[in-house]
């Protein structure tokens, strides 16, 4: 069963709390998905860590529930 995108930003936002989390349906299957997560938590990390953090996150739900994210982090302004 695919997931929907208010589970996908719970569980990141459950992992980082202070997330901004912004989630989009790229085919409108409920299986494609981009996200864009900002956190303080990302600070003087490198890109790698961020997303790994944020695969983390999502518990292994990537390639079974969540069949692909498009995932871009950022640290706030």
């Amino acid at each position: 069963m695919p997931m929907q995108a208010d589970e996908i930003a719970g569980f990141i936002k459950s992992a980082l709390p202070d997330a901004e989390v912004i989630i989009k349906d790229l085919a409108g299957d409920g299986d494609h998905y981009a996200a864009h997560v900002t956190s303080a938590a990302f600070k003087g990390l490198p890109r790698v860590r961020q997303h790994q953090m944020v695969y983390a996150a999502l518990q292994g739900r990537m390639g079974g529930a969540l069949h692909a994210l498009a995932l871009t982090t950022a640290i706030p302004e």
